[in-house]
């Protein structure tokens, strides 16, 4: 571990100037600080809010970047307004990966930067990312893949280091809680995203809220199934959920995992 970091390093010192995609997950934290760290004031985050990113995400770079002194962009991106992107289908990551590091590259470009990373870990590779592609396509760097690094020992290196995002939890944005194929819209984003507040609010650590047609289908930690099931927790849970559109609300019985969205897809299923 303490190899990749080192490995890591000198690969960022070879950078003159850097742009670090910077959406304020455990990941590109880590890179942004690490960056700033061997490049000092020649490191920018750019980050991109848009429907599809919480407020409160935002909110959090901007303070990331405040405590540290990092310098930081934040630009606007409208996904809804990519042709075909609302309708879900199988390759809206990429549609949505392609105009985000189109804004990211050109808002480096304005600032005399022509070099951008994200904050994509090896342990990515496992799920179906279209959105890989995009990065390759517009010549984005990985340092953190490249270097062979996984999501604990980023977690582990984050703690060491004193970062306050090292245990938060992991997050994708917020198209990802629909079924493909499904339309996507401002209002079901919404929708989302104060499911997931909710259960932000309520003490759960790792929470994704998917979107089945009038269904919502809650995914959260195993070991915090029982408090979700207390009477008083699941009252308030459903009474709420339905005051914000859904007819129903289930529990996901494997509990959260990322990518529960394309297990159709990985096995060649519906």
């Amino acid at each position: 571990m303490n190899q990749k970091l080192e490995q890591l390093k000198q690969n960022l010192k070879k950078q003159n100037c850097l742009a670090v995609a910077f959406s304020g997950g455990v990941d590109s934290a880590f890179l942004l600080k690490t960056a700033f760290d061997v490049l000092g004031s020649n490191v920018l985050a750019v980050t991109v809010q848009s429907s599809i990113f919480p407020m409160r995400e935002t909110e959090e770079t901007k303070e990331f970047c405040r405590q540290y002194g990092i310098p930081q962009i934040v630009c606007q991106a409208d996904e809804l307004s990519i042709p075909g992107f609302a309708q879900n289908p199988a390759n809206r990551c990429y549609l949505c990966k392609c105009r985000m590091m189109q804004v990211i590259t050109d808002t480096a470009k304005k600032q005399g930067i022509f070099d951008v990373a994200e904050g994509s870990n090896i342990d990515d590779q496992a799920d179906y990312r279209p959105g890989h592609l995009a990065v390759e396509e517009f010549g984005v760097l990985s340092p953190l893949r490249e270097v062979g690094l996984t999501k604990a020992e980023i977690r582990e290196l984050s703690r060491q280091m004193g970062l306050p995002v090292w245990d938060k939890q992991s997050f994708a944005c917020l198209a990802s809680r629909f079924v493909y194929g499904e339309e996507i819209t401002r209002e079901k984003l919404e929708m989302i995203d104060q499911a997931e507040q909710l259960l932000l609010d309520l003490g759960f650590s790792q929470v994704r809220v998917r979107m089945h047609g009038q269904m919502a289908r809650i995914e959260i930690l195993p070991q915090q199934f029982e408090r979700l099931l207390q009477e008083s927790v699941r009252r308030c849970i459903t009474e709420k959920f339905r005051e914000y559109g859904f007819c129903y609300v289930t529990m996901d019985l494997l509990g959260y995992r990322t990518g529960s969205m394309n297990q159709g897809i990985l096995t060649g299923g519906n």
